[in-house]
């Protein structure tokens, strides 16, 4: 598997080794040795779980300084629906849409816009029969990289189509070379991001070989001075083109409300996740239409790089809602299907092999089940490895020691403890 850069890094002067990230980690990407974490950037796929449960702050997300927009002539801020229920008593998109502009942006866009272009896209695809059920949600970066790493076989249930995001992008950029005449190089497109799977997702793009988003804000980064340009706005522009369709996907479940299919499923929260697919690669789900999956609890709006309790912005998503169209008239070219398109199938990204040699794969492979079978299966973390399993495969590739383990430690110092006793009675 390619290195890339990962958006979820490791400060590790502040790790303590503490091992709570290990026991949280979807794909078991994170190990600690020599007292400090180590991210496998093999396994990773930037969910963001392991900012979320660090107490040391050790784990963080890099994205783009608000100072990145002046790079381009002409800047424009692409907000996901997430960024609304930050907002305490918002009743009226503009308010936020105009302080984009008041802070430094030259126009905005709505991802919400996007969102409900694919929706009704989506449905279509769906009741033409071509896709094959259960269709998975491709709008969530951190459920893509998690099926390429741990259910492989799922890649051609995953929806073929970009996400709102990058749609979005390619829109705002169309729009605003119609209007300005410069050429698309001079055009910065920014994305105002709830969490650190999309900036990885816009660095290191899967099914296209470049974004088109230019760079990535964090919601908490930029929150503190759009609060404050929003306060002084008394009579908002006429910016907000979504309806509630569109800003209805920041929850879970607000995309498969979208598609108008009773057959689907929607689960929030990795670990909800995980088990929803683990279903889905035994046959279980074959009566649902399409699934809908998020990483972070609640959806997009339990982002780790949000400002709001996760439970506290869905509820505002809910009452901004009413305040909006049911839906809008939304313009898009009649070829829609073919720009949303991945230009290939979704592939499985086999991380850390065990060797390129077959025979010696295999040879590894009996040493390891040899090895965890010596292993107690309490699969602790202590070791600083996830599993027992996994400290059996970090000591075959001669990352590890079976010492390692605390409770065979203890038996080897038990051992030592009474050698040393029948020493000591046969002296007297």
């Amino acid at each position: 598997m390619a290195h890339y850069p990962h958006s979820v890094t490791l400060d590790s002067q502040k790790c303590k080794g503490c091992t709570n990230c290990i026991k949280r980690c979807p794909t078991q990407a994170i190990r600690v040795q020599g007292g400090k974490a180590k991210i496998l950037p093999e396994l990773c796929i930037d969910c963001g779980e392991c900012i979320r449960v660090c107490p040391h702050h050790a784990k963080k997300a890099v994205f783009d300084s608000f100072e990145s927009i002046q790079k381009f002539k002409y800047k424009i801020a692409i907000p996901a629906p997430s960024l609304y229920g930050q907002i305490n008593n918002l009743t009226d998109i503009n308010f936020c849409l105009t302080a984009l502009l008041d802070i430094g942006f030259d126009d905005v866009f709505e991802v919400a816009v996007a969102a409900e272009i694919i929706s009704n896209a989506t449905s279509i695809l769906i009741r033409s029969g071509k896709l094959k059920y259960p269709v998975i949600s491709s709008a969530c970066p951190a459920v893509e990289r998690l099926i390429r790493v741990r259910f492989p076989q799922l890649c051609e249930n995953v929806l073929p189509f970009h996400s709102p995001m990058e749609y979005a992008a390619r829109l705002a950029k169309r729009r605003a070379a119609q209007k300005t005449g410069l050429p698309r190089k001079d055009i910065g497109v920014f994305f105002i991001s709830p969490c650190p799977a999309k900036i990885t997702d816009i660095k290191h793009p899967i099914n296209s070989k470049k974004s088109s988003v230019d760079g990535a804000l964090a919601i908490s980064d930029i929150y503190p001075c759009l609060v404050s340009a929003m306060n002084k706005i008394e009579t908002p522009k006429n910016l907000a083109s979504s309806s509630m369709v569109g800003v209805g996907w920041a929850n879970s479940g607000g995309e498969s409300v979208a598609i108008s299919d009773n057959y689907y499923l929607a689960a929030d929260g990795i670990e909800n996740v995980i088990k929803v697919l683990e279903e889905v690669e035994d046959d279980k789900l074959n009566g649902l239409h399409f699934i809908e999956l998020n990483a972070c609890s609640g959806g997009c709006v339990g982002g780790v790089l949000t400002v709001e309790n996760p439970y506290v912005a869905k509820t505002r998503i809910h009452l901004l809602k009413k305040h909006l169209p049911s839906e809008q008239e939304q313009s898009s070219d009649s070829n829609v299907e073919a720009e949303l398109t991945w230009k290939q199938q979704l592939t499985s990204a086999p991380a850390l092999k065990l060797s390129e040699d077959l025979n010696e794969a295999l040879n590894m492979m009996h040493e390891i089940e040899k090895i965890t079978s010596r292993l107690p299966g309490l699969d602790c973390g202590s070791c600083g490895s996830p599993s027992c399993r996994a400290l059996a495969e970090d000591i075959v590739r001669g990352h590890a020691q079976e010492s390692d383990c605390v409770f065979k430690l203890r038996d080897k110092v038990r051992q030592l403890a009474q050698t040393f006793e029948t020493l000591n009675i046969e002296d007297i």
